[in-house]
């Protein structure tokens, strides 16, 4: 098995009119910080993983707690993609600064 650091972006737009729907985006997102996805901007979180086998594992945990409503996205590039990655307007988070590629850290 080759152990490549990846990033996997999930991406989501969820509705929250309703007070079932907001619950549904809080959840949402709290799950997907306990599986270690920082916020990189609103709506779009990144973690890494050590392998294509372990994105594939994340993500069936994701399909599991994700909203029945909306639209959630997933995709996982390579290291060096998610480093060409730029950045016409802003700049990157502090907390993206912090955690870079490793694959757990606490602050």
């Amino acid at each position: 098995m080759e152990y490549k650091i990846m990033r996997m972006l999930c991406m989501f737009d969820l509705p929250v009119e309703l007070s079932e729907e907001r619950k549904a985006y809080r959840e949402f997102r709290k799950n997907l910080i306990k599986e270690g996805f920082i916020m990189m901007q609103y709506s779009v979180y990144v973690r890494t993983c050590p392998s294509r086998e372990y994105g594939i594992r994340l993500e069936n945990r994701i399909r599991k707690f994700a909203p029945t409503q909306g639209n959630v996205r997933l995709i996982t590039i390579t290291e060096k993609q998610y480093n060409d990655m730029k950045i016409i307007v802003g700049s990157k988070r502090l907390n993206e600064e912090k955690v870079g590629n490793e694959r757990f850290m606490v602050i």
